[in-house]
């Protein structure tokens, strides 16, 4: 992901720093279009989901394949899922367009046997991009304004 060196590095610090126990997927983890028992485990005992959504996250599979997992959790077992907008508009996600389209063309040739599997990574997108937000380049212009 292309925030894991710097915003989520700071946040997941930050957290550890205040005692919460937190889970981050781990760099080594095998990466596909399933999810390992571990980190399905530590989605499933966990209360609250923080969802870091860049430019760049919907060309991940693994960052899709995680996120429906998280929002099957939410749906199910009433997790509480923050998703934090990271230079990019909600809107894009919510309706993939820029680089979400983008993305959304090569997922669609790459598993044209398995488009299911797209829309339902489609759908998780638009559901957690519809939840109560914090876009971090609005907070920080309204912040910084004299």
């Amino acid at each position: 992901m292309d925030t894991r060196k710097s915003f989520t590095d700071h946040l997941y610090t930050a957290l550890q720093r205040k005692g919460i126990l937190t889970f981050r997927d781990d760099e080594e983890l095998e990466r596909g279009i399933y999810i390992s028992p571990e980190l399905s485990k530590a989605i499933e005992g966990s209360r609250f989901a923080i969802i870091i959504l860049s430019r760049n996250y919907v060309s991940s599979t693994w960052c899709l394949v995680e996120l429906t997992k998280i929002i099957k959790c939410m749906k199910e077992m009433g997790m509480k899922v923050l998703p934090v907008f990271y230079d990019v508009d909600p809107s894009d996600v919510r309706k993939q367009t820029g680089t979400f389209e983008k993305a959304f063309i090569d997922h669609e040739e790459c598993f044209k046997e398995n488009i299911d599997l797209v829309k339902t990574w489609r759908a998780a997108l638009t559901e957690v991009a519809n939840l109560s937000d914090w876009h971090l380049q609005d907070r920080q212009q309204k912040q910084f304004k004299p």
